[in-house]
């Protein structure tokens, strides 16, 4: 216990307090640009942030791994808080967890092994250019100097670790960028020109709302469908941060704390978040491992809103903006466009579908399904062309060497290849080498048998028909 404890917290302390304080860099834009989504006070997304990263960081089952208000549940809430009110959303939020935390408890993370590497990768590709174009929308209306820092931030970025690598070199980006932009006193946009920064202690909160069946009707929709993509992102992420950091952790225990991270900061007036692979990203890139980099990233982004907010307000945000164009430069799979020709077309097709839908529709939880049903289909499709069927004479028995895989796809596949008009009298179907997998597979035997029966011949079946 201690020893995991240890190992948990306390085995990369230095790393993990500079990659905390680094990641909050990244999660300031995001969670205001989240707010605004959502259609409410940027203070509610910044105190939810706070919240879920404090109750991940002790609860989830990924250390390292950042979870906060996501842009892809923001969407969701938009038509609840417009029609309803903002109670409501406190409301679903708490049922969201729950829901989640349900999912944890059925170990529902399972699933994720159905999710291909080909959609895996398109949902990696989709998430780095949407958040990429998200970043587009502070160039608006700014001078030449906006697109000097943002290339600033990035040179420095890049060149630092170089010759320096004591502190993450988009740390320093945003302290040098910010103090030269208090000394070139330019009119550049800043973290205080996006919202007013106005400290107030939430406290326990009981959503206002009626307590009728009625009610749960309303928010049972929404709260269904953050359920599921939280679940989808939380875990999509999860398994990209295992395999950056080639570990493996429990995806029901992760569900499980974002089911309690959810549930408590509904009840704190918040909204609800999950995973997210940018920021998770970054925290793992510059060092991050262990539960305390979430820990710190949550209390710096407190240190900043009550203390120092006035620091806070300054922040260029082409700063912040060179950041995530950094995050989304590294998350993209570059390499696997560059292996594109030695890849199955089949698995390529599945990643640029997932690509093309999530940047289409903005719902990573659309593109995932999608690109899971299609990998589906194609191995269904696959392992229908791949059923062969032998055909032999053995003195006076017809014999019918089934292999592959015998299901609804192939079923047909098998019937058109018995010869019913054969003279031999007797037949033997032999599926020694063949898996039958449904009921459309039996009944289709069934039906062979029959066929040949009323033509008078005597039919055996050999292997195991009931896998």
């Amino acid at each position: 216990m201690l020893d995991r404890i240890q190992q948990n917290w306390f085995s990369n302390v230095r790393a993990d307090i500079l990659a905390g304080i680094t990641t909050v860099l990244a999660l300031i834009p995001d969670s205001l640009a989240f707010a605004f989504i959502a259609g409410v006070n940027p203070m509610i997304s910044i105190f939810s942030s706070i919240s879920i990263l404090i109750l991940i960081s002790f609860f989830g089952g990924r250390p390292g791994m950042v979870s906060t208000t996501a842009g892809s549940m923001a969407v969701l809430m938009t038509a609840l808080v417009a029609q309803q009110g903002v109670e409501y959303l406190f409301a679903a939020t708490i049922l969201t967890g729950l829901l989640q935390y349900l999912m944890g408890v059925l170990k529902m993370g399972r699933w994720m092994s159905f999710v291909p590497h080909s959609v895996v990768t398109g949902f990696i590709n989709s998430l780095a250019i949407l958040v990429f174009i998200a970043q587009l929308r502070y160039f608006d209306g700014q001078s030449w100097l906006m697109y000097a820092m943002v290339i600033g931030t990035l040179i420095i970025i890049y060149t630092i670790p170089k010759f320096f690598k004591a502190v993450p070199s988009p740390l320093i980006a945003v302290a040098f960028m910010t103090i030269a932009a208090m000394l070139m006193n330019g009119n550049l946009q800043t973290v205080g020109d996006l919202a007013t920064i106005e400290p107030a202690v939430p406290f326990f909160h009981i959503p206002m709302i009626p307590y009728t069946w009625e009610t749960l009707w309303i928010i049972l929709p929404t709260a269904l469908s953050l359920a599921i993509v939280g679940y989808s992102e939380t875990l999509l992420t999860q398994t990209i941060i295992d395999e950056m950091t080639d570990t493996k952790t429990s995806k029901d225990k992760e569900m499980r704390g974002q089911g309690i991270a959810n549930t408590v900061t509904g009840f704190f007036g918040g909204m609800a978040g999950c995973a997210l692979i940018a920021e998770s990203a970054i925290n793992i890139k510059v060092g991050g491992r262990g539960r305390l980099s979430t820990l710190v990233a949550a209390l710096m982004l407190l240190l900043l809103v009550f203390i120092l907010d006035d620091i806070l307000n300054i922040i260029p945000i082409a700063a912040l903006v060179g950041v995530m164009i950094m995050v989304c430069m590294e998350i993209f799979d570059w390499k696997y466009f560059v292996q594109i020709r030695r890849k199955p077309a089949a698995h390529t097709f599945i990643m640029l579908l997932t690509i093309a839908i999530v940047v289409a529709t903005h719902n990573l939880a659309i593109g995932v399904l999608v690109g899971v049903i299609v990998s589906a289909l194609l191995y269904a499709y696959r392992s229908a062309t791949q059923l062969q069927v032998y055909k032999e004479q053995h003195k006076d028995e017809l014999i019918y060497r089934v292999q592959g895989q015998l299901f609804f796809v192939s079923s047909d596949a098998l019937l058109e290849r018995i010869d019913f008009a054969d003279e031999s009298r007797k037949v033997c179907l032999d599926f020694e080498k063949a898996h039958i997998w449904d009921q459309t597979a039996r009944q289709t035997i069934n039906k062979i048998v029959l066929r040949l029966e009323e033509k008078g011949k005597k039919v055996r079946l050999s292997g195991q028909l009931f896998h």
